[in-house]
Formats: structure tokens, C-alpha cells, sequence
């Protein structure tokens, strides 16, 4: 008994090839249509053979055949939790209720709830809009935001909503057609993300923000260096219309990347203008600046070589100080970027290390705020205009972002969402189930471009009408007038606070005089400098 119930793992081996051996003795002995479970009892006894043999895996030696389960059931565990365990409100890393709001949106369907909020309205953390009782009625929603500073030529009229950084190759084509086609229509702009410019964003028309990385992709020589020339050819571009620099984003903060060779298709190789079969490398650092002050020469440089159109940066706050440091190389060097992009750390379409998606880099809550109130210090908030990027997928995530900071908003998931995204979370394994994600031909032809482009269309569209919704309950004639008073939050179970209590603005010129609030800030200042990133201590 005792060694039955010690080999009892083994049953489902030995019982295939009980089966087999049983099929193939019905097959010459009764009918020929014996040879079908004949074939698969064998098939299932040559993996048992396998499993008993193999090395890789201790779980398939011990209980071969059966250990298959194992890995099935992983293999599918994102869809089960996703479609059959977590609730509206669980996110991982958005709750069902966010994406189907962009669905709703995005296929013009009643996007309204019944029966009250899903939401814990007396746990700390929540928050909410004060609205008025003498609201406004807001007839135009198509908002915008004009970008470049004194030193532009050429400045941007902007929507308040637009699609952040994704490269092509990250997206596939059909992806990357379909959202700026949607752009297009819409008349919002979409980031290229650092892999460049490819055909597909050209062919849909729409405005871009080109993404310069540290690879410089579509402007480098061919060592890997900045080729002011060839910047300069595509720049001049008419869809193109802002450049950003990519100091660093939410997802991998301080980290570069690398395409391997082997997933680099013509098609990406032409965008990037780097060869067939190898290595594709994006260095942590860029190379064609390493002080703050030399960071905002390059931005003068690229403005000039744009033929003056905007110019700025994008980046996830890590060492506070280190903005400090580029903010007081503005004061000395009178350069100031047109715009800067603030990305939080929950941002995340690029597929990251781990410890840094969880570990690494500033929400954007707090980088926004932070930048913000920096630049508000220095007195520069005026000449410069802020972007920010982060699970934005709402009108109220868009209201309480420019309360506390921004200009605009970016999105990445909430317009792939739009395109199809399901949140399979297999955007680094090439078999994307949409064919958002992927560069397999055959998965992303699923993806019909004409109408997908009008779903991004849609949830712009929908997402500003409802933002003008949300500005006119709090009595106001534009959502560019939210502050943070117009919010509260609960800290505690039982405390609520204004949120300009929580995320306060700081004095205008405060950082240049020797007054002593806001000691934090002024910790940081007195240990920045403008000539190198590192402390003055």
C-alpha cells in the first residue's frame, strides 16, 4: 500500500501506456479506427518518456505527463484572474473599471453606471472633485494649450489629451497607423516614442512629438552618436511638430535597452536607420551631453536646428536635487526648454526589469507636483509648459493633473485600450492576442486599422466632453482654471483635506530670496549646481 501511494504519481504515465498498448492490440484485432486513440496515447507516452528523462524541470520528472498542468494553468493565469477573479476595482495594472470605460468611449457605448460608486469613499486615499451650485455650461471642448517659450518660433497649439510615447517595434504597424490616424481626426498629437519615425506614423498624417533617446534613432551617425544633419532633414518635417528628449521614463528610470538582432525587421531598421542582425543598444546615458548646462545647449541646439519649433524634455523624477540642478542652469544660462514632460513611475508599455517597475523612480503625482513648484520657485513656471504622463485614462484623472501642476496630459494604455488592448500583459513575448503589441504579421493583420482609428477617435473626443463636464459642475469656463482647492482627499478614515493642504504651491520666486519656508526645497537648492549633476556638498 505504502509504495502504491509513493508511486501513485507515476499512474497517469503508466496508464497512457496501458492505453497505447491496448489500442494498438483493438486496432489488428477489431477495427482500424482504433488507431486514433492508438496515435494519441502514444504521442502522450513519448512525453511521459521525455519528462522522465529531462533535466530542466523536477516537476515533469516526478510526476510526468501530469506536470503539464502546471504549466498550462501559469500560462493562463493572467486571462483567469483577469476574466473569472478580480473585481471592478482591482487593479493589475488597471482595474476592469478603467478599461472599460476607454472600451465604452472608444465604441460610443452608454458608458454610464447604475446603482452608485464602486468606490470606498471613506478610506484614505480617496478623492473627489468639489463641484459648484451654479455650474457652467462648457460649449467648447476641443482644448488646447499653446507650447514654446520666447525663444520658439514656431509654437505648437496642443490638446489638452494625447497619445505619450510608444515606438514602433514596442507597437506594431498596424497599431502605430491606427492611433495616428485617430490623432489625425482628432487633432491631438501623437509621441513617436525614441524608436523614431517610421512610415507608419507619416502615412496617418497626424501631428508628432518626434522622441529623442539616448540611441538618437532616425538622427545618429553610425556609431551611435548625434547627426545634427540628419536631425535637422527630419525635423523640418511638416507633421512633426515639438521634439522631446528622453531623459528617462516611468517604466525603466536609469536603465537602457537593447533590441536584439534578431527581432530587428527591415522596417524597423529603416525608422531607426541602424543595420539588419545586430544588436540594437539604447545606453543609459546620453552621450551628447553629460552636465546640466551642456543638457540645455543641446535643447537650444536641437530649437535652432528645427528651424524653431519646440523643444523640451521628458523624464521621471528620481534625485530631486538633480532637476534642481538643470533649473538652476536655466537661471545661468537664460536657455529654458518650451516644455517638459513629466513621466511617473507608473507608467509602463515598455517591458522593464522587475525591481525597477516596482522600486525605481517617482509617482507621477509627486514628480509633478515636485517640478512643478521647482520651476514655480525659480520663477520660470511662466516660459515653460508641463506634460504629464501616468495611468491617465479618465477625465478626472486629465482635472486633477492640471490642478496640481500640468499643462496637458499623455496616455499610452488608455489609447491602446482604444486600439484593442485587453491587458494580456504579452507585449515583450511578440504574441500580443490584439496584435497591439507584436511584430508578427499574421496576429497584428488582426487588427483592423480604419476601424480602430475611429475608436481612438472616439475616446479622445468622448474623454475632453466629459473634462468639459467635470469644469463646468465646478463652475469654471475652462479645465485649464483647476487648482488644487477644487479637490479633496481623505487622509485618514476619518480626516478629509483640501489638496492644495496636501499638494501645496509654492511662493513664486521663493528658491531666490532668504526667506526660510519651504525648507525642503530650499535644502535641495542650496545643494544644487548648475555645471554638474553631482552635489555641491
Amino acid at each position: 500500500m505504502d509504495w502504491a501511494r509513493e508511486h501513485e504519481r507515476y499512474w497517469t504515465f503508466a496508464g497512457c501506456v496501458a492505453f497505447a498498448v491496448l489500442s494498438l492490440i483493438l486496432t489488428l484485432a477489431v477495427s482500424v479506427w482504433f488507431v486514433l486513440p492508438l496515435v494519441l496515447f502514444v504521442a502522450l507516452s513519448l512525453v511521459g518518456v521525455y519528462d522522465v528523462t529531462q533535466s530542466s524541470h523536477a516537476i515533469l520528472r516526478n510526476y510526468p505527463i501530469l506536470g503539464h498542468m502546471r504549466f498550462i494553468f501559469e500560462g493562463i493565469r493572467p486571462e483567469i484572474r483577469q476574466y473569472l477573479i478580480e473585481s471592478e476595482k482591482d487593479e493589475e495594472p488597471f482595474s476592469r473599471e478603467a478599461r472599460s470605460l476607454v472600451y465604452q468611449r472608444a465604441k460610443q457605448d452608454e458608458s454610464s453606471r447604475p446603482f452608485g460608486t464602486q468606490e470606498r469613499v471613506y478610506e484614505a486615499g480617496y478623492s473627489w472633485l468639489t463641484h459648484s451650485i451654479a455650474p457652467t455650461q462648457l460649449d467648447e471642448q476641443d482644448f488646447r494649450v499653446t507650447i514654446g517659450g520666447p525663444d520658439c518660433k514656431q509654437p505648437y497649439n496642443a490638446s489638452l489629451y494625447n497619445i505619450s510615447a510608444m515606438s514602433f517595434g514596442s507597437l506594431s504597424a498596424n497599431a502605430i497607423l491606427a492611433l495616428n490616424t485617430g490623432a489625425k481626426k482628432g487633432g491631438f498629437a501623437h509621441d513617436t516614442g525614441e524608436g523614431a519615425i517610421s512610415r507608419y506614423h507619416r502615412e496617418g498624417g497626424g501631428d508628432l512629438i518626434w522622441e529623442i533617446g539616448s540611441g538618437y534613432f532616425g538622427c545618429r551617425t553610425e556609431d551611435g552618436r548625434f547627426n545634427p544633419d540628419r536631425f535637422a532633414e527630419q525635423a523640418a518635417l511638416e507633421q512633426v511638430k515639438m521634439i522631446e528628449i528622453k531623459l528617462s521614463q516611468g517604466a525603466k528610470p536609469g536603465h537602457g535597452g537593447m533590441l536584439p538582432g534578431s527581432k530587428i525587421t527591415a522596417e524597423i531598421a529603416e525608422a531607426r536607420e541602424i543595420p539588419m542582425g545586430v544588436d540594437c543598444i539604447s545606453p543609459a546615458a546620453h552621450s551628447a551631453f553629460s552636465t546640466p548646462i551642456e543638457l540645455l545647449q543641446f535643447v537650444a541646439q536641437l530649437r535652432d536646428l528645427s528651424g524653431g519649433k519646440p523643444v523640451g524634455f521628458k523624464l521621471c523624477i528620481g534625485h530631486r536635487r538633480e532637476f534642481m540642478c538643470i533649473v538652476k542652469a536655466m537661471l545661468e544660462t537664460g536657455i529654458t526648454p518650451d516644455f517638459i514632460v513629466v513621466d511617473g513611475k507608473e507608467g509602463g508599455t515598455g517591458a522593464a526589469p522587475l525591481e525597477f517597475a516596482n522600486h525605481v523612480g517617482m509617482p507621477m503625482v509627486e514628480g509633478l507636483t515636485f517640478v512643478h513648484n521647482a520651476l514655480r520657485g525659480a520663477g520660470l513656471r511662466d516660459r515653460i509648459k508641463i506634460g504629464a504622463a501616468g495611468k491617465i485614462t479618465s477625465a478626472f484623472d486629465i482635472a486633477r493633473a492640471l490642478a496640481i501642476g500640468a499643462d496637458w496630459c499623455n496616455a499610452a494604455r488608455g489609447f491602446m485600450f482604444a486600439v484593442g488592448c485587453i491587458q494580456a500583459q504579452a507585449c515583450h513575448t511578440n504574441h500580443c492576442p490584439t496584435g497591439v503589441a507584436t511584430q508578427d504579421p499574421l496576429r497584428q493583420r488582426a487588427l483592423d486599422v480604419p476601424s480602430k482609428a475611429e475608436r481612438v477617435y472616439n475616446f479622445h473626443r468622448k474623454t475632453l466632453h466629459a473634462l468639459a463636464e467635470m469644469a463646468g459642475a465646478a463652475g469654471l469656463s475652462n479645465p485649464s482654471e483647476f487648482l488644487p482647492r477644487h479637490f479633496m482627499v481623505r487622509q485618514k478614515d476619518s480626516e478629509m483635506a483640501e489638496m492644495d493642504r496636501v499638494y501645496p504651491y509654492i511662493r513664486e520666486g521663493a528658491l531666490l530670496d532668504d526667506a526660510d519656508d519651504f525648507p525642503d526645497f530650499r535644502l535641495r537648492w542650496k545643494r544644487a549646481r548648475a555645471d554638474s549633476f553631482r552635489s555641491v556638498d
